[in-house]
Formats: structure tokens, C-alpha cells, sequence
């Protein structure tokens, strides 16, 4: 996906905001709000999306005993 520009128009009427997400080479304008032309407020340039890193967990291994045999004793006869 290309970098993009968010661009952000308000309309002096209602004074309602419009975010508008541009990508590659897309012509947007002119965008009218309540019948007037909106004037463009503010352009932000989108940075790349960064990967999430998971947490790095220790894995605990816990030993378990088994019981030991009693011995029994043998008899003799």
C-alpha cells in the first residue's frame, strides 16, 4: 500500500469536519458541504505502520515427581 496523506476540510456553514484519506495520484476536490465549497484545514502525511512485537515470555517448565514405590517386603516360607 502506498504512503498516503490524511487531509482535513471544514465547512464554514455547520462548521462539520471532513477527514479525507488520499492514496497514490487521487484528486479529491472540490468537496461541498451544505451547498459550499469546504476549506481545507489541515494535511498530515501517514507514516508506514510499524509490526507489533509480541512480549517475550519465559516458559517455565515445572518437574513433577512421581511417587516412589514403596518396597515391599518379600516373605519367606
Amino acid at each position: 500500500m502506498a504512503n498516503g496523506m490524511i487531509v482535513t476540510y471544514g465547512c464554514e456553514k455547520c462548521g462539520s469536519e471532513i477527514v479525507i484519506t488520499k492514496t497514490g495520484e487521487t484528486l479529491l476536490s472540490p468537496i461541498y458541504c451544505c451547498g459550499v465549497r469546504v476549506t481545507e484545514i489541515s494535511t498530515v502525511a501517514k507514516k508506514p505502520a510499524k509490526a507489533k512485537e509480541k512480549p517475550i515470555r519465559k516458559v517455565v517448565k515445572k518437574v513433577v515427581k512421581k511417587p516412589v514405590a514403596k518396597k515391599r517386603a518379600s516373605k519367606k516360607k
